[in-house]
């Protein structure tokens, strides 16, 4: 198993998406901007997305997606792409985006029997096995109701994803249970920008140091979600913590074996 790295940005600009990684070919670990990434083939090849949270930069791709391969699904006889998120966030999709208003229903097109998505909801703790890929959900806190990931590779390792989030003791607790190959963990904001960091639920280089201070051993660690701009000093700040975790940028590209 593999995980590309389509997006992982906090923002958009020349250069940067927002956060989608995908695993293997056909599931998508949140879908960003990232995702429009990936050639029409590869999307029609998707038919699971796992959701962190109902923020936009997180969930994009969705309903572009779903527009992008439903003739080529519906021609194929596939099944829908099936949406897996905490209820709440399903609850926002539906809401918010397929309303009819921002954009079609696609949980009923081309048909109510046999539509392009389809949502299945999942809570924090639960395994769930996609092709005999398993992942936990872990808990995140951040300003909606909102999760991370845990993708269990060979060796039993897991690559783990935290998805946005602020200090998260619960994390650690869980973490510390688990062999770990990768940790991705979000870094949005500079140090200078503490105040908006702890508003939005976010960390900033002093309060990853806090956070990685509870996670045993030396882990490989990889800094995502951070704003376009602002990379420099993000990373600047990081480097000049005391850590025993291997600490780098996740880019764009990148690919992570499981």
């Amino acid at each position: 198993m593999n995980i590309r790295v389509l997006g992982c940005s906090g923002a958009i600009a020349a250069g940067y998406q927002t956060t989608a990684f995908l695993l293997d070919d056909d599931v998508l670990l949140d879908a960003g901007t990232g995702v429009g990434l990936l050639s029409l083939e590869a999307l029609a090849r998707i038919d699971h997305i796992c959701l962190s949270h109902s923020h936009l930069d997180h969930i994009l791709g969705i309903p572009l997606l779903a527009d992008a391969v439903l003739r080529l699904r519906h021609a194929a006889g596939r099944p829908p792409v099936q949406v897996h998120a905490l209820p709440e966030t399903l609850d926002a999709l539906r809401q918010h985006v397929f309303n009819g208003v921002i954009w079609p229903d696609f949980t009923r097109l081309p048909s109510s029997s046999h539509p392009v998505l389809s949502l299945h909801p999942y809570a924090i703790g639960d395994r769930i096995d996609l092709g005999g890929r398993v992942i936990e959900i872990l808990p995140a806190a951040h300003t909606v109701p909102a999760c991370g990931f845990a993708v269990q590779g060979s060796g039993g390792k897991h690559w783990v994803y935290t998805g946005d989030t602020g200090p998260n003791p619960l994390l650690w607790q869980r973490l510390n249970q688990l062999q770990l190959s990768h940790l991705v963990i979000e870094t949005a904001f500079s140090d200078d920008e503490k105040v908006v960091a702890h508003l939005s639920q976010h960390l900033c280089p002093e309060d990853l140091g806090k956070e990685l201070a509870q996670l045993q051993g030396s882990v490989e660690v990889r800094i995502t979600h951070i704003k376009p701009g602002e990379v420099e000093a993000v990373m600047a700040g990081i480097g000049a913590l005391q850590s025993a975790h291997r600490i780098q940028a996740l880019h764009s590209g990148d690919v992570m074996p499981v």
